[in-house]
C-alpha cells in the first residue's frame, strides 16, 4: 500500500524558500526524485538554489528552461535539475533521452513534471508552490507530499532538523 504523507509550510519571502531548500538538502540521497510544481515565478528554482547552496555549490543556479536539464556534481552527488516547461507533447521526454537519468545513482529535481504526464517515474517527493495573499503581502505556501520511503525520509528532516 502506498501511503502519502503531506506537510504544508508557509514561505513569507525568498529567504524562507531558500531556507526550506537548505533543510531539504540534508535529506537528499542518490536515487531520489523530487518534482516541483507551481505557476511561473512560484519559487521552484529558488528552492533548488537553496538545496544546492546547502550542499556547497557556489556557482550560478538558473532555471534550465531552455537547456531542459542542468547537471550539478557536488561531492559524490549527481543532481539533475530538469525543466519541462517548454514541452508541448509528453513524448518529448522520451525523445530527449532522459529516462536513463532517473536511476539509483542520480538525484532528479524536476520543474513542471506535469508536462511529461505519466511518462516519468513517480516522484519520491512532490512539492507544490502556490502564491497566497495575506493582508497586503504576497507570500507562498509549499505543500510537500511524500510517496515513498525516500520521500518520507526527506520530510523527516523537516520535522526534526539537526
Amino acid at each position: 500500500m502506498n501511503v502519502t504523507e503531506n506537510l504544508k509550510i508557509d514561505l513569507p519571502d525568498e529567504t524562507a524558500t531558500l531556507a526550506l531548500g537548505a533543510l531539504l538538502a540534508r535529506g537528499l540521497q542518490p536515487g531520489l526524485s523530487i518534482y516541483l510544481s507551481g505557476e511561473l515565478g512560484a519559487g521552484k528554482t529558488t528552492l533548488v538554489r537553496g538545496m544546492l547552496r546547502e550542499l556547497g555549490f557556489e556557482g550560478r543556479v538558473k532555471s534550465p528552461t531552455y537547456a531542459l536539464v542542468e547537471l550539478y556534481v557536488i561531492s559524490k552527488l549527481n543532481l539533475y535539475h530538469f525543466d519541462f516547461y517548454r514541452f508541448r507533447d509528453p513524448e518529448e521526454w522520451h525523445e530527449a533521452g532522459f529516462r536513463d537519468l532517473f536511476n539509483p545513482t542520480n538525484i532528479c529535481l524536476v520543474e513542471w513534471p506535469e508536462k511529461a504526464r505519466d511518462l516519468i517515474p513517480t516522484a519520491d517527493l512532490h512539492i507544490t508552490l502556490i502564491s497566497v495573499q495575506k493582508a497586503e503581502t504576497l507570500s507562498r505556501q509549499a505543500t510537500l507530499s511524500a510517496s515513498s520511503m525516500f520521500g518520507r525520509t526527506v520530510l523527516s528532516t523537516l520535522h526534526h532538523p539537526s
